[in-house]
C-alpha cells in the first residue's frame, strides 16, 4: 500500500514525470543533434520538478515506479505519443504556455508549492520560448512543415480543455482566468506563424478531467510498462 499525501503536488508531480519520460525517449531520434540536447534538457528540468512536487506527496520513487495506471493523476496532454517532431512542439507549446501562467499565479501564493513555482518558472519560460520559436519556424517555414504543424496542433486540441479543469487544493486558482490568458498567448503565436486556432470543442464528454481522475489514454499503459519496468524487475536493488 502507497501511501500518499493529498496535496494539488501530485497531479502537477505526475504531470512533469509524465512529459518528462516523453521527451526523454528522443534521446537519439531527434532531428538534429542541437534540439538532442535541447530536448534533454526539458526533460531534465520536468524530471527535476516533479521529484520535488512527489517528495511532497510521498515517496518519490514509490509515487513514480510503484503505482498502478488508474493511481496516476497526470493531464491526458502530457501521455499522448511523440508522433514527429510537430506534434511534440505542439503538445509543448500547449502545455508548457499552461505550465507557465500556473506557476506564475502559485508563485505569488503563500501555498507549500510557492518555492517550487518561484524557482521553476523561469526554466518553465525559456521551454515555453523554446516551443513558439519551433511553432513559428515549422508553421512559417515549407508547406510541408506549415501541414504538419497544423495537424499536430488540431489533433491535440481536444486534450487541452483538461488543463483547465479545477484541481483539489488549487481553490485560489482562477481557471477561467488562467483559461483566457493561455488562449490569448498560443493564438498569438498561432498568428505569427501563420497558423490557425483549431476548431471545435476544448474537450468531450470522455476526455474532460479524465487524467486527474486516473483514467488514461491508450498509449500510457506502454508508457508506464516502459518506465516502471527496471525498479519493477529489480525489487529493491540499491546502487
Amino acid at each position: 500500500m502507497i501511501n500518499v499525501t493529498a496535496t494539488p503536488a501530485l497531479p502537477l508531480g505526475d504531470d512533469a514525470l509524465i512529459l518528462s519520460h516523453r521527451l526523454g525517449e528522443w534521446a537519439g531520434h531527434a532531428p538534429v543533434l542541437e534540439e538532442e540536447v535541447a530536448l534533454a534538457n526539458i526533460a531534465l528540468d520536468l524530471l527535476g520538478q516533479a521529484r520535488v512536487l512527489l517528495s511532497l506527496a510521498g515517496d518519490e520513487d514509490e509515487l513514480a515506479y510503484l503505482r498502478e495506471e488508474r493511481q496516476f493523476r497526470n493531464l491526458q496532454l502530457v501521455e499522448q505519443p511523440n508522433g514527429d517532431f510537430a506534434h511534440t512542439i505542439a503538445r509543448q507549446l500547449y502545455f508548457s504556455t499552461y505550465q507557465e501562467l500556473l506557476f506564475e499565479h502559485l508563485a505569488a501564493g503563500e501555498s507549500e508549492l510557492a518555492p517550487l513555482a518561484g524557482k521553476a518558472v523561469k526554466e518553465v519560460a525559456y521551454h515555453r520560448d523554446h516551443a513558439e520559436q519551433w511553432t513559428i519556424r515549422l508553421g512559417d517555414g515549407t508547406d510541408e512543415s506549415h501541414t504538419r504543424m497544423q495537424r499536430a496542433l488540431d489533433t491535440l486540441w481536444g486534450f487541452t480543455g483538461e488543463m483547465f479543469e479545477p484541481v483539489d487544493g488549487l481553490e485560489a486558482v482562477s481557471w477561467a482566468t488562467l483559461h483566457d490568458a493561455w488562449t490569448t498567448r498560443v493564438t498569438a503565436i498561432l498568428g505569427q506563424a501563420t497558423l490557425t486556432i483549431p476548431e471545435g470543442p476544448q474537450r468531450g464528454a470522455w476526455t474532460a478531467g479524465a487524467g486527474r481522475q486516473g483514467i488514461h489514454t491508450e498509449p500510457f499503459g506502454r508508457l508506464l510498462a516502459e518506465m516502471q519496468h527496471l525498479h519493477r524487475s529489480h525489487p529493491g536493488a540499491t546502487w
